[in-house]
């Protein structure tokens, strides 16, 4: 008896990436593709309506980011396995996108069969990591080597003020500081997480339990 083909759908941004893959998956045995989404949005729309076994997703996304949208998906269809297909190499990133549901993380450039490796591991229920991505989280990160940045009473009060959304004009006003110089505890806060800009700022505070 033939073992049924897993209902495949693709999520990027790019077409020409989701036009890729489906040439690279046509011919798998087990796979039978669905579609190709270019939306968090569209993939949500299509698991409310339509069975899907396997979702290759990108976390780079015009609405919504790849590592929410593993844990709506989740909620939509808890039997759906999930396989993120990204060229992000952030150790934080990886491991949030698991900690939501997704079953393992490969990067973009991965070979041909890492990803049917992954798919094969993946939907009997385990957790796999193309080659790279496996050594990208077995190296600590610069913040777990370093443990958590000491925080000003001030720094704390406008941390948890840029992570609701706030702007340097509007803290400034509520604090009676200038913008100016919330910018400069801004700049001083990414350089204390040692993180590139304030998403990055607002993961790293998250993981450390500070926010």
């Amino acid at each position: 008896m033939k073992t049924p083909k897993l209902l495949t759908a693709i999520v990027d941004d790019h077409p020409i990436v989701i036009e890729g893959l489906k040439t690279l998956l046509q011919h798998e045995e087990n796979i039978h593709l669905v579609g190709g989404f270019c939306s968090g949005a569209d993939i949500l729309s299509y698991i409310r309506t339509n069975p899907v076994d396997l979702i290759l997703l990108d976390i780079t996304l015009p609405d919504i980011n790849g590592m929410e949208l593993c844990h709506m998906i989740k909620k939509e269809s808890v039997m759906a396995t999930i396989l993120i297909l990204s060229n992000h190499t952030e150790r934080s990133i990886i491991m949030q996108t698991i900690q939501n549901g997704a079953s393992g993380y490969l990067l973009k450039n991965s070979a041909v069969e890492e990803l049917r490796y992954c798919i094969a591991e993946a939907v009997k229920g385990n957790i796999c990591y193309s080659k790279a991505v496996m050594e990208i989280i077995s190296r600590p990160s610069k913040n777990e080597l370093q443990g958590a940045p000491r925080l000003t009473r001030r720094e704390k009060e406008i941390l948890s003020m840029i992570a609701t959304g706030k702007t340097s004009q509007v803290i400034g006003q509520e604090l009676f500081l200038s913008p100016l110089t919330i910018d400069t505890h801004r700049k001083n806060l990414i350089q204390k997480f040692g993180v590139k800009n304030v998403a990055e700022l607002i993961m790293a505070a998250t993981q450390q339990q500070i926010l």
